[in-house]
């Protein structure tokens, strides 16, 4: 696979707004679990691969990934296999998901590789810390509401931005339906 230099600047842009969101604290909403907040740091990983296709999502994933291991104060994310595999895996789940529903419909395209890209994001890294011996398997049904609440607020950031990126692509001036969901 090659990558242009747009893709090379899209994927940093969108690893940098990761890691914004990591160092602000902006990409972390309360929620009562016993992590108390979700994430929506790896959107951009989702993003990269839904705009721009699966080795921008890698990317954007690797760059959320290291960031999170070299932040990590818990103890919980030092192994790569827990902060950084699952984050380059969001990219090609969120790409292979949009890639073959974008055809039937856009929106629906986005909205799925949303949830593909959240729960490849979330299963990973909680499989990996259970796998590792760092997390209870008792623990994990109390990350559910975490996990719903990623799932719903990158849906529809997701949907959101591939739609005005998209839009803006197409030349277009005003966000009408179209009678099949595209642009």
């Amino acid at each position: 696979m090659q990558i242009n230099v747009r893709q090379i600047v899209v994927a940093g842009i969108l690893g940098a707004i990761a890691i914004v969101l990591g160092v602000t604290q902006l990409g972390f909403i309360p929620v009562p679990n016993v992590s108390g907040n979700a994430t929506i740091m790896h959107v951009p990983a989702i993003l990269g691969a839904v705009l721009e296709g699966p080795v921008v999502g890698i990317l954007a994933g690797l760059i959320f990934g290291i960031f999170s291991m070299v932040q990590d104060t818990t103890g919980l994310f030092t192994n790569p296999l827990v902060s950084v595999l699952p984050r380059v895996l969001i990219g090609i789940t969120a790409w292979y998901t949009y890639k073959t529903l974008a055809p039937r419909n856009q929106d629906l395209a986005a909205a799925a590789a949303g949830v593909v890209g959240t729960l490849t994001n979330t299963v990973f890294v909680v499989g990996m810390l259970v796998i590792f011996g760092l997390l209870p398997l008792e623990v994990v049904p109390t990350i559910v509401p975490q996990a719903i609440a990623e799932v719903v607020i990158a849906t529809i950031i997701t949907v959101v931005v591939a739609r005005g990126v998209n839009l803006v692509r197409s030349g277009q001036t005003t966000a009408g339906e179209s009678k099949d969901g595209n642009y």
